[in-house]
């Protein structure tokens, strides 16, 4: 066997993650990555919940198919968060709060 098991008693590293995986593996614009996939989980949210197929969910948003299987693999760096809230045709409220200290 190539791998090698770990000993149960060897010590494992573990690191507290930020809450933003983007920010933790340091890519630039962060916030917006992290903001970015928050909506295209709501846009997935709402495709399950309406059952609507890639095609259908791209006609109803006013995109080609090919960009919503892009953008549900995680490809939505070319889209501004402004597009991806037009997007979900929603309410949107932004809530601005301060980071509880660690």
């Amino acid at each position: 066997m190539a791998a090698r098991m770990k000993k149960a008693d060897e010590a494992i590293a573990i690191e507290m993650g930020s809450g933003n995986v983007f920010a933790d593996v340091e890519l630039p614009d962060a916030e917006k990555l992290r903001t970015k996939s928050g909506l295209v989980i709501e846009i997935t949210r709402a495709m399950r919940r309406l059952s609507l197929s890639q095609v259908e969910a791209g006609r109803r948003m006013g995109i080609p198919q090919p960009k919503v299987s892009a953008m549900l693999r995680g490809d939505f760096a070319s889209m501004s968060e402004r597009k991806l809230m037009n997007r979900l045709a929603y309410d949107i409220e932004i809530k601005v709060r301060q980071f509880a200290s660690v």
